[in-house]
């Protein structure tokens, strides 16, 4: 059974940075692209960031590109999400997912971007 487990969320000044990171189990890691969504208070889910199984494609939503990093640890099971230069815009909570309209996701984490 899909596994995963968010964490690293936090509230975090404008301009800040946060290091999301999705443990996964349950299923072959490696053998699967995974993504990064988030869902902001009263809108829908929004598609962040995939990463393939080798991590040499990695793709981004045009609103966080430059300032997030997708990256993944095959032999820890585990996906990360680096998040620099933080709007409060980004408020949102965040979700690893392994496809793009998070069909299977965990229970997220909180990211809060506020002064």
């Amino acid at each position: 059974q899909v596994h995963l487990v968010e964490s690293g969320g936090a509230l975090v000044q404008p301009g800040g940075s946060l290091r999301l990171s999705c443990a996964a189990s349950g299923f072959t890691f490696s053998n699967y692209n995974m993504n990064w969504l988030r869902q902001a208070p009263g809108k829908g889910l929004e598609w962040v960031s995939e990463i393939n199984l080798h991590a040499d494609r990695l793709y981004y939503a045009e609103s966080v590109k430059g300032r997030f990093t997708i990256s993944r640890d095959n032999a820890k099971n585990t996906l990360h999400l680096q998040m620099n230069s933080l709007k409060p815009e980004d408020t949102a909570r965040y979700y690893c997912s392994m496809d793009r309209l998070g069909g299977a996701r965990g229970q997220g984490t909180q990211v809060t971007v506020s002064s």
